[in-house]
């Protein structure tokens, strides 16, 4: 069997786990037998409401949310070249705040809030895209130490903005609105909705994605080298730059500011299974989604009935683990 076809069934095989276990595991334990049965044989019990109500939506959102802020780190470090490139680099997790926020403070919820937080990372990515233009058009290629700091530093410029006014709108919120504020931009998947929008968006960015594997591999040396090989620099730049945004448009919506998701992942497997793009990319929606379902089981069941952030979990899980890795892996 090929070494990818292998690593996609192990992969496989472990988010069918994570998923498995985040549905059987909470303040009410359902026994893996029993889980199975309920899955496909619902006996509207309170059991069958838990697992298909509660449990499955917030664990298919999470494995969608993971998902693509995995993919989408992996391929903001091919676009940028830079390995410290996470999906909110480009400020689209500052302009969702700004949204979803601000449609908190107006005293709406819901699909408001989700469709907020959707327009304000719209908005973050098109003035990136604006600010860096000559990135996407080709100039490059001509200049090529200028093109890939330009467009880094747009975005970072813009999260710095998307702070200020995420300060801002957290200092006129009344008290009664701050806990809920403060806990979207921790990551909070309690709503469990979201998660046919984030699977859409995992299948359809998964897709297009994958067939550019060649094409990302000749990336890696460079815009120059690239040309030379027959790849439109400018064409796939722009393609990576709206795939990776998108995901992480889809992903914020769903789950607020999750963060590492994106920069761990993709540097995890770098680190295990190598740098060609062609297993990375499919490799990064089983594995980042795996990840943020096992993040939210934890944040939901570790101080039960209370929960934490998930993006508290996958920080303290996340950060850890992948310098083990790298310490392991050695220099």
């Amino acid at each position: 069997m090929p070494r990818a076809w292998r690593i996609a069934l192990t992969l496989t095989a472990l988010a069918a786990a994570a998923l498995a276990l985040s549905l059987a595991l909470g303040s009410r334990a359902i026994a893996p037998l029993e889980l199975v049965r309920l899955l496909f044989v619902p006996d509207g019990g309170v059991n069958a409401q838990i697992v298909h109500e509660l449990r499955l939506p917030r664990a298919l959102a999470a494995f969608g949310t993971g998902g693509l802020l995995a993919i989408a780190g992996a391929l903001m470090q091919v676009l940028l070249r830079n390995p410290l490139a996470d999906p909110y680099v480009m400020g689209a997790s500052g302009g969702a705040a700004v949204g979803a926020l601000g449609a908190m403070l107006l005293g709406v919820g819901g699909v408001l809030v989700q469709g907020g937080a959707f327009g304000g990372a719209l908005a973050s990515t098109a003035l990136v895209f604006a600010l860096a233009r000559r990135e996407f058009a080709g100039a490059a290629l001509t200049d090529p130490g200028t093109g890939a700091p330009r467009l880094l530093l747009a975005g970072v410029m813009l999260a710095a903005l998307w702070t200020a006014l995420v300060t801002l709108l957290l200092t006129l919120a009344p008290e009664a609105r701050i806990r809920g504020m403060l806990f979207w931009l921790a990551g909070d998947l309690s709503a469990g909705s979201g998660g046919a929008a984030a699977w859409a968006a995992l299948i359809v960015i998964t897709l297009a994605a994958w067939p550019l594997g060649r094409a990302l591999n000749v990336m890696l040396r460079g815009p120059v080298a690239a040309q030379a090989l027959g790849v439109r620099v400018s064409s796939l730049r722009r393609l990576l730059f709206v795939l990776a945004s998108l995901a992480t448009a889809v992903a914020v919506t769903t789950s607020g500011a999750v963060g590492f998701v994106g920069l761990v992942v993709p540097h995890a497997l770098r680190l295990a299974l190598g740098n060609d793009q062609r297993v990375l990319v499919p490799a990064c929606a089983l594995a980042g989604g795996a990840l943020l379902v096992l993040a939210d089981t934890a944040a939901r069941t570790v101080i039960a009935p209370q929960q934490l952030p998930v993006g508290l979990v996958t920080a303290l899980l996340g950060v850890p683990s992948f310098l083990v890795l790298l310490l392991r892996r050695g220099p």
